[in-house]
């Protein structure tokens, strides 16, 4: 096993399906930071540990469920579900997707660019109707790094900056897999890569995408047309010169909030 496979493994294993804190200590540097949306979650002990702990006592018993990873050796990407019932909304459960881009100095975690869907999992909490989990990875930990690929890189970077055309191509969004058609929600004009890395033909990044709200957020009608920032974090394949299929997990939370402040969403810290 690769050793940052192996890494992952004790993060999802023994940290996150454990809610074992401590074992934050042994898989992550001090400094280690979260980057979410428009937020960082700097410091491993003073931050992220608290905000860990705080997400388990919620959800007494969340899972994580891998769905994909893919490594180059030196960044790794892991699609995953999270799932649990939740505390304060009367044992109610959800099952909502997430993409991380992680980071690593050879033994442990520096640094993790995450988007996961919370508005799928709000929808579910106020509905009371649990989505389905999707099917499980396989064979997760028996992933060997695949080498970069620039052309792939190229490819995804020129589809980014164009606003991601052509229909998503083969791409499914957020909860579409449920069958819920997704929103295009902006009009892109301009995308800034946070994060971006290929593994052979698949390629893996994080992004915040700025341009003109089209709609399809509740209680967001009065801000169509306004300017928008939405953080999106994407896991595609590259085929021909072409981004053929993937999934994109976008921060439609954050941008429904910040619509609703009656101010443009833009990045920005957590208070």
């Amino acid at each position: 096993m690769h050793p940052f496979v192996a890494l992952l493994r004790r993060y999802v294993v023994d940290y996150t399906n454990r809610h074992d804190t401590a074992v934050c200590d042994e898989i992550m540097e001090p400094g280690y930071v979260l980057h979410m949306g428009p937020h960082e979650v700097a410091g491993r002990d003073e931050a992220y540990k608290p905000a860990a702990a705080a997400q388990f006592r919620q959800f007494p018993g969340l899972g994580l469920t891998v769905h994909e990873l893919v490594t180059s050796g030196d960044r790794l990407a892991l699609r995953f579900s999270e799932h649990g019932a939740s505390q304060r909304h009367g044992g109610r459960a959800a099952a909502w997707g997430g993409l991380g881009l992680y980071r690593w100095n050879g033994s442990r975690l520096t640094e993790n660019f995450v988007e996961q869907d919370y508005l799928a999992r709000r929808r579910q909490l106020d509905t009371g109707r649990c989505d389905p989990v999707e099917p499980p990875a396989v064979a997760p930990w028996d992933t060997a790094p695949a080498p970069a690929d620039a052309t792939a890189e190229r490819v995804v970077r020129d589809w980014l900056a164009a606003g991601l055309p052509a229909g998503r191509a083969g791409i499914s969004c957020d909860d579409e897999p449920t069958g819920r058609p997704p929103a295009p929600l902006i009009e892109v004009r301009t995308t800034q890569v946070d994060e971006l890395f290929s593994a052979g033909d698949r390629v893996a990044f994080h992004v915040a995408c700025h341009g003109r709200y089209l709609g399809g957020l509740d209680g967001t009608d009065g801000r169509i047309g306004c300017e928008a920032t939405l953080h999106l974090g994407g896991l595609v394949t590259v085929t021909g010169g072409r981004v053929v299929d993937g999934r994109l997990i976008r921060d439609r939370l954050g941008l429904q909030r910040a619509l609703r402040q009656d101010e443009p969403a833009h990045t920005g810290s957590r208070p």
